[in-house]
């Protein structure tokens, strides 16, 4: 009911029922009946008195009741509570508004009553959200069990939006007409061609292929999205994709920034190194969107605004914009319980259930949860206040890319305020006309593609630039002798210049453009100078302008204990995407190290966004099993349909 409607059947006089409330809400469970107490969000009927009928028809008009409202059922002595929580503090706990509004995940109508109280529960932009969101003491948190999603997902870059747009319904099919240039592949693809994917054995397919993936359902997904496209060819797709609504898993996905993540802070006056088609995502493709953007896209590689655009546009388009929640900010992930489930579902009986697999009951369908996370951390309103909340999941995605924190040398003099590290920050000072008339030269650090970039904007501003980079220019690992040369031609001219232009053996400077191979930094001087070190021990002292230390970035995972440095294949390293990515399962994409967390995309090495998707397709097809799994239990051990 909309607030006017609400307003026009409140100044009937005829009815004195109590107000309708604004949220889907379950009906009461028999111990609520016993207790007679209502479920969370109903209004008890109220004394007959012209002061509680006006406050009645306030709450009916403006749609919202507060707290105050709300019957409070104090914990008993004999069940603690599950948190402790500081007294003067109150937060937004799933508790009470999860598992009083949303009806249990495993209904026949599963998304659209899940999405519509999710929508409830966060509001729809952050202006309503302080507002509506319930706050809550600890002395008011109920003891009946939570309702736990199935999956919390960190992070809502392209590896995020990918996996909520499978976990939300969408099936990868053979397409009927399409044929693999693979025929081995081809040939297994259509024994089962009127299965999805998520159906089928991952692994069987995966069996032989390679690709620039360590991960093979990557190279898998990506083969049948981009067939031979390290080999130059434009293949088409050999799938589609079916939307279908009764394969829903509920889940939400937390961001800092709207749907792209890390894309929206990126330079916008760079090429991708991908093209388009490479960075699309399933069932939109990146033409479509620019043709009905009315984009004239000149070339295959696009800007990185115009990427962020379509991350953002394609939310919107797919449906998915209900599972995203903007403005988050994850403070920690821990972990409930440590003791191992029963390998057989099948034992647990309702009479001996461990305290964290609990049987939730709702709308005449019974399901065993598993409240595995607890996700804590705080949505930033309109107004820049912090709105904390709570949650629990049974699994964890973590979609946080690798840019979060940029790569530090840990040197002397590095926090100077003249030394930075984003190509960003570097654009912004060029753009404030710092560096104008300046005549000692940027200092820039790195041998990478981000310093390649800085390079560039340096050069084309006549700002003259000191390149230090450790490798050899004739080393193969360098990014540079990876492109090809037709279509990453300003990269190539950089590669022409480290190579022509490299200091001298008495260490003069080229008037423009001056490389130092095989050299490192040892500390930044309060002067403005650095020194360096050459690869034979020598120093030397180079005074600079600005430096710009552009040597990689790894990922932000505070929120996990010991920075998640446990999880890693290399254990008690910080995570990195090419020194120490997350240890996963190579099909379910599931940590070896903590049973119900899954991470996908840089975190687990696939930096390209052409590879991140088989993360979503293998933890999609994961957690399908799992629930499939449990369902069957549930009949042949009760026989509940």
């Amino acid at each position: 009911m909309t607030a006017a409607a609400a307003a026009r059947e409140a100044r009937r006089p005829a009815k004195r029922e109590p107000a309708p409330s604004p949220l889907p809400l379950p009906l009461p469970s028999p111990a609520a009946k016993r207790r007679r107490l209502l479920p969370l969000g109903l209004v008890p009927r109220a004394k007959r008195g012209k002061g509680r009928r006006r406050r009645r028809r306030k709450q009916a008009t403006s749609g919202i009741l507060s707290s105050s409202s709300i019957p409070r059922r104090p914990p008993p002595a004999e069940e603690p509570l599950p948190l402790s929580l500081s007294p003067l503090m109150t937060v937004w706990c799933c508790r009470c508004s999860l598992g009083s509004h949303f009806r249990n995940y495993c209904s026949s109508e599963p998304e659209g009553r899940f999405l519509n109280s999710l929508v409830q529960y966060f509001g729809d932009n952050l202006g309503t959200n302080v507002k509506t969101m319930p706050l809550l003491e600890e002395t008011t948190l109920p003891v009946d069990p939570p309702l736990t999603l199935p999956m919390v997902i960190i992070g809502n870059g392209p590896s995020g939006i990918c996996l909520s747009y499978m976990l939300s319904g969408y099936r990868p099919y053979l397409s009927p007409e399409a044929e693999h240039p693979n025929l081995i592949l081809h040939n297994k693809l259509k024994e089962a061609s009127h299965l999805s994917l998520v159906d089928q054995d991952l692994e069987y397919f995966a069996e032989g292929l390679e690709g620039r993936s360590s991960n093979p359902v990557a190279v898998l997904f990506d083969t049948l999205l981009h067939p031979d496209a390290d080999f130059g060819f434009n293949y088409p797709s050999i799938l589609h994709w079916k939307l279908e609504p009764q394969h829903y898993i509920p889940h939400i996905v937390l961001g800092k920034g709207p749907p792209g993540g890390a894309w929206h802070s990126m330079e916008g006056s760079m090429l991708t190194i991908s093209f388009g088609d490479w960075m699309e995502l399933p069932g939109y493709t990146f033409k479509d969107w620019a043709s009905n953007k009315r984009r004239n896209i000149k070339c295959d590689r696009v800007l990185p605004e115009e990427i962020a655009s379509y991350y953002k546009h394609y939310v919107k388009v797919m449906g998915l914009q209900k599972n995203f929640r903007e403005n988050t900010y994850i403070t920690s992930v821990s972990r409930l319980y440590r003791e191992q489930d029963p390998e057989d579902e099948s034992q647990v009986t309702k009479d001996a259930l461990p305290q964290h697999l609990l049987l939730e009951e709702q709308g005449g369908q019974i399901t065993p949860v598993r409240r595995n996370w607890e996700v804590r951390g705080y949505q930033t309103a309109a107004d820049g206040s912090h709105v904390p909340f709570c949650l629990f999941a049974e699994n964890v995605a973590l979609a946080t890319g690798t840019f979060d924190a940029p790569g530090r040398l840990q040197v002397d003099g590095e926090d100077s305020p003249i030394v930075l590290h984003s190509i960003s920050e570097f654009g912004a000072t060029i753009n404030k006309g710092i560096l104008r008339g300046k005549p000692d030269p940027v200092l820039i650090i790195g041998g990478g593609l981000s310093a390649a970039d800085a390079v560039l904007c340096a050069y084309n501003n006549s700002i003259p630039v000191v390149h230090v980079f450790r490798r050899r220019v004739t080393d193969p690992s360098l990014i540079f002798k990876q492109l090809p040369k037709k279509i990453y031609p300003e990269y190539h001219k950089v590669y022409h210049m480290m190579c022509t232009h490299s200091v001298t053996t008495d260490y003069n400077l080229h008037s423009a453009y001056t490389s130092f191979p095989e050299h490192r930094v040892l500390s930044f001087q309060p002067d403005m100078k650095c020194v360096l070190q050459s690869a034979s021990g020598q120093k030397k002292i180079l005074k600079f302008s600005v430096a710009v230390v552009l040597i990689g970035s790894h990922p932000d995972l505070c929120f996990l204990k010991d920075q998640g440095q446990g999880i890693g294949h290399k254990s008690n390293e910080p995570i990195t995407c090419k020194g120490n990515p997350i240890e996963i399962d190579p099909y379910t994409y599931e940590c070896t190290k903590e049973p119900n967390l899954f991470a996908l995309g840089p975190l687990v090495g696939d930096n390209f966004v052409r590879f991140l998707k088989g993360g979503a397709l293998g933890i999609t097809q994961c957690l399908a099993a799992k629930m499939k799994k449990r369902h069957q239990l549930l009949v042949e051990r009760d026989g509940i349909p």
